[in-house]
């Protein structure tokens, strides 16, 4: 627990009874000071951080309606704004995480600039970027007390007693802006020790929660495109014990991994597997790879290989790259037994099923098979803006109301059309976005999701922003479309970023010189300080 505000006093005043170290320093600085700083590390921070995702996963596990949420941040900015938004809507910022997306590191965050999201990025981008939310989430906490700690010295002044307890009280109760960070390590970077390695810094850099998934490393792709291709079940619950390992080492015994699939839509793995008896994971691994008939037209040749599959030899397909193919249709069925496996032999705490249209009846049956062997088997669920939301909801409702007999065929025509603003005010418009609105609620009711994310929200949202701003900016509107799109709307909204000076610690800068020069200290914050226009807001 950390010690509030008149415990720190009572300490001090035994070190300094005259309220005044030898130096001239008062000890309410020195408090402040102690109060800001609401983490001594990063590490300190991943450990803390685990045990809020562990109380917030056993809250989910009693009431499912408990699920928690996170937007994918390219930059510690992004995650302080989101933080600070949940809190002003919320008065707290419990269930709200954020979510670090390999995929925005390597579209904007690497020196090798804007790349696809094929684990070509630096190792080193990922752990700096965890680093620098962390760095952006405490520096809110610094804005927020040094305000907390002002308004004490106010009621001070003015000798108000019920302002000075109220004061001190905030400070008491304040929560900080950190919470939870679930960073995506890819696919590992490399073999089980590359993982641990990379692993281990990103824990140390404040990351409670890793989410690494079961493609080949060095042919990894997105989630959402083509060609991807996946390890034997062995070889990935290395990686989940590299993981747990680096977790141990490091102290944060109640880290949390999430163990993704890609199983789904994964045609291809790298490698036979060596079974060492029927049923062992190899085994339950090779049984869904593709195979031809070893016969006269269709002889074993030379460097071609032979598996034995219900008592005969036979050729797994092998493509031109080596790689070898799984039989069509069976993604579901190894999504199923990668989770168990998962779950079960590998020690991961949550499931990512990566899927290929926001359907919740296609996950929930795919989880109430897991369930069946592990039956507290959590996800996190991807959200993603690669989906286009509004036409598959728009299908689903169509699909569903013809097989009910509510609409015929002819009343909403099928295919991309239905994507059209016409359909928006339709019956089936209203519907589609209605189950939208409620989209997490049944995932997280029907599906086990535990966690919401959206991968990528602040990539799409700085382009259509900026897009907006520019059009009116450049083009008729001119400082118009600034003032409408962006500060009145910050104003009203309360927005603390309209006060730029302030968010970024001017007035943290001006309250240091205080403490240290007393009247001789030069500050920011003057009469002649334009952020001055706000403070009626």
């Amino acid at each position: 627990m950390r010690k509030t505000y008149a415990e720190h006093r009572q300490d001090l005043i035994a070190r300094y009874p005259q309220g005044v170290t030898s130096g001239g320093v008062a000890i309410d600085d020195i408090i402040q000071l102690k109060l800001q700083n609401t983490f001594n590390t990063h590490l300190d921070i991943a450990r803390e951080m685990a045990v809020v995702m562990r109380a917030d996963m056993a809250a989910y596990d009693a009431d499912s309606s408990k699920f928690t949420q996170s937007l994918g941040c390219w930059s510690g900015f992004h995650a302080q704004q989101m933080i600070k938004s949940v809190k002003r809507l919320r008065g707290t910022t419990k269930g709200a995480y954020v979510y670090l997306s390999g995929w925005m590191v390597a579209g904007l965050r690497n020196r090798f600039g804007h790349l696809p999201d094929q684990s070509m990025h630096e190792k080193t981008s990922v752990v700096d970027l965890i680093e620098e939310i962390y760095v952006s989430l405490r520096q809110a906490d610094e804005v927020a007390i040094n305000d907390l700690f002002k308004a004490l010295k106010t009621a001070r002044d003015a000798g108000d007693q019920v302002a000075e307890q109220a004061a001190i009280k905030a400070i008491d109760t304040f929560e900080t802006h950190v919470v939870p960070i679930i960073a995506d390590i890819d696919a590992g970077f490399g073999n089980e020790h590359a993982t641990y390695l990379l692993a281990k810094e990103m824990i140390k850099a404040g990351a409670c929660c890793l989410q690494i998934e079961n493609q080949v490393s060095d042919a990894k792709q997105c989630g959402h495109q083509d060609g991807k291709v996946t390890v034997p079940r062995e070889d990935f619950i290395e990686k989940l014990r590299a993981c747990r390992l680096a977790f141990e080492e490091l102290g944060v015994d109640e880290g949390v991994i999430v163990a993704r699939t890609d199983s789904l839509g994964a045609g291809l793995t790298q490698k036979v597997p060596v079974s060492q008896g029927e049923g062992d994971l190899a085994a339950e691994y090779i049984k869904w790879l593709k195979t031809e008939a070893i016969t006269a037209e269709n002889p074993l040749r030379d460097g071609e290989i032979a598996i034995m599959k219900d008592g005969a030899f036979v050729k797994p397909v092998r493509m031109a790259n080596g790689l070898f193919a799984f039989q069509d249709g069976t993604g579901r069925a190894r999504v199923i037994e990668d989770c168990i496996a998962n779950l079960t032999q590998g020690g991961a705490d949550l499931l990512w099923i990566e899927t290929d249209t926001p359907n919740v009846d296609e996950i929930a049956s795919m989880v109430a098979e897991v369930r069946k062997a592990v039956p507290n088997a959590k996800l996190t669920y991807n959200n993603s803006p690669s989906f286009n939301w509004t036409l598959n909801l728009r299908k689903q409702v169509r699909a569903q109301w013809i097989a009910e007999g509510k609409i015929h065929e002819d009343s909403y025509p099928d295919g991309n059309v239905l994507m059209s603003a016409e359909y928006d005010a339709t019956d089936l418009g209203r519907e589609a976005d209605e189950r939208l609105a409620r989209f997490q609620v049944d995932i997280s009711a029907r599906a086990g999701v535990f966690h919401n994310l959206i991968t990528l929200p602040t990539f799409h949202l700085t382009a259509k922003s900026v897009d907006e701003l520019s059009r009116g900016y450049f083009g008729d509107q001119r400082m118009q479309a600034y003032v409408n799109s962006v500060q009145r709307e910050e104003i009203r909204r309360g927005v603390s970023a309209v006060k730029h000076q302030h968010e970024v610690g001017s007035d943290l800068g001006d309250t240091f010189k205080e403490m240290v020069g007393g009247e001789r200290a030069l500050k920011a914050g003057g009469h002649a300080n334009t952020m001055n226009q706000f403070a009626a807001e």
